[in-house]
């Protein structure tokens, strides 16, 4: 005959790790990895050869762990909108698996031991922008930019480009024009990426009273500014192929994959496929990612050569 605690230990077990998925949930990892990865790129991109080990390891963890800080405070502001999207009404605050003291707690943990570790193990400059990048989107585009105009992803994607110039002044302690380049190629990227997602959910954010773009000037309107910023991406992911910051493999590579995006919105502008908007989206952040390693591969290879 089973015992009490016998049976108690496998059920504590078992809440202990939905509660571990629930914070894992919290910091939003996909988001949070595509933005370690961008920072990791902007380290290699600014050495001519490896990058010494300690702003490798201890930037990347910094930057990753105020990502995943900021990422659990836009949860806890946005808890109400989250829990009346389809998109966000299973996160864990939502459905009640955490408390807003627990949320707090953990995002506070994260942001004060990613700003120690960033001031004393990588250097305060690199601190210093991280922890304005953290304010940019955990304060000022979550509580203010988000509500108060359509434009919000345009200004708060300041925030979301940075990690590559964070992850360039963790190495080399300055920031450098070339870091500049991959902070603009983001910030290029960001309303087409997220528009297209916006036009999908247009309904839930009218619903929540979010002035997306879609909501307030119409879905039309927004596939031509998908169409735009496409266009200005394809030509801002030229200019490190431009400046000579990049080679011939990358700039190949680039336009091919721009020429993919910019299919993508053309297709959107029509409107006669429900799905496309969130194909776009989905191969936006393929797009990034694919241009990011590009950009390190065309670093490296000559080098190997």
């Amino acid at each position: 005959m089973a015992t009490y605690e016998s049976v108690k230990s496998p059920l504590l077990r078992l809440d202990c790790q939905r509660h571990w998925a629930d914070y894992y949930q919290l910091c939003k990892p996909k988001v949070v990895a595509l933005i370690v990865f961008t920072a990791i790129v902007g380290m290699m991109l600014s050495a001519p050869g490896m990058v010494p080990w300690q702003p490798l390891l201890f930037g990347t963890l910094g930057i990753g762990m105020a990502a995943a800080s900021a990422a659990a405070i836009n949860q806890i502001v946005d808890q109400k909108t989250d829990a009346n999207m389809q998109r966000t009404a299973n996160r864990p605050l939502p459905v009640g698996n955490l408390t807003n003291t627990q949320a707090w707690t953990f995002a506070s943990l994260l942001g004060v031991l990613a700003m120690l570790m960033l001031w004393f193990l990588v250097n305060p400059l690199t601190a210093v922008l991280t922890f304005m990048s953290l304010l940019g989107y955990a304060v000022v585009y979550t509580l203010f930019l988000k509500r108060a105009t359509p434009q919000n992803i345009v200004i708060g994607g300041a925030a979301g480009a940075a990690p590559p110039v964070l992850g360039w002044t963790a190495v080399t302690g300055s920031i450098d024009p070339n870091s500049l380049l991959l902070f603009l190629i983001i910030f290029a990227w960001t309303p087409p990426h997220f528009w297209a997602l916006a036009i999908h959910r247009r309904d839930e954010y009218a619903k929540v009273d979010i002035p997306m773009l879609p909501v307030t000037h119409g879905v039309a309107f927004t596939r031509l500014q998908v169409l735009l910023y496409t266009i200005i991406l394809l030509a801002v992911s030229a200019i490190p192929f431009a400046t000579r910051m990049s080679g011939w493999l990358y700039f190949a590579g680039a336009m091919i994959l721009g020429g993919i995006f910019l299919g993508y919105a053309v297709r959107l502008q029509s409107g006669k496929d429900e799905r496309i908007a969130i194909k776009t989206f989905a191969y936006s952040i393929l797009y990034l990612m694919l241009l990011f390693a590009l950009l390190l591969i065309d670093h490296y290879i000559p080098r190997l050569w």
